[in-house]
């Protein structure tokens, strides 16, 4: 059994789809407090977590849509404290590595697995600016002075993830992420709430003659958990 830390994108479509699977295998042993696989060391890792475990769901789900798959698996409302997990069986940089070797002969994930820091931070650059713009900048230099290593890079990425970006900063990096699609795009994003303007951005980036860079953010998915469902 295996719940991913790292960015749902990053996984190609069946390791995305068998993640979803044992989530739902996971959250019904907790929910239901069945004996099968209960000691297993994912299990444990979620035990009093279920509302985190709900949010990787929504996660797989956001990245599951902009593939094209369909989706008839809810799960069921869990109301508690937002808290994750202390702790990984990997570490997101060796999670990285384990797919790296998993994938050899393999299709990729929407992201292709990074090679470098330069890369992992390439991937993950919209995701911060969403959350913090400040932070965005720093990490922008300290890659630039190479004084940020891979496997440091890749658990602070995944810290950033789980947090709610603010919708200041979330419609910032929205706007940036449009200047690589407003070309192609008839609609002016004024006019489009935030849930629209993404939307539109997905379907340029996903397009065969998208752009790359797009594509292979992990805002174009993971945005769509946080993104409001209407307004501005």
């Amino acid at each position: 059994m295996r719940i991913w830390d790292i960015d749902p994108g990053f996984l190609n479509d069946r390791s995305l789809l068998g993640e979803h699977r044992e989530l739902h295998g996971i959250a019904s042993i907790l929910i239901h407090q069945k004996k099968g696989y209960s000691r297993h060391p994912e299990t444990l890792r979620w035990v009093g977590r279920l509302p985190a475990l709900a949010v990787r769901h929504s996660l797989l789900l956001a990245e599951m849509r902009l593939r094209g798959f369909k989706h008839r698996s809810p799960l069921p409302p869990l109301r508690a404290e937002l808290v994750w997990p202390e702790g990984y069986i990997d570490s997101p940089a060796r999670q990285y590595a384990i797919l790296g070797r998993k994938y050899l002969d393999k299709a990729p994930g929407r992201i292709p697995l990074p090679k470098n820091a330069t890369e992992l931070w390439a991937n993950h650059k919209y995701s911060v600016m969403a959350r913090d713009y400040n932070a965005y900048r720093r990490y922008g230099k300290l890659l630039a002075a190479r004084q940020l290593g891979f496997d440091q890079l890749a658990l602070e990425m995944v810290a950033w993830l789980r947090l709610e970006p603010p919708a200041a900063a979330f419609g910032n990096a929205l706007l940036h992420m449009w200047g690589y699609v407003a070309a192609a795009s008839p609609l002016k994003p004024e006019v489009l709430s935030r849930q629209g303007m993404l939307l539109e951005i997905q379907r340029l980036a996903m397009a065969r003659s998208g752009p790359e860079y797009l594509r292979h953010s992990t805002a174009l998915a993971e945005g769509a958990h946080w993104c409001p469902k209407d307004g501005v």
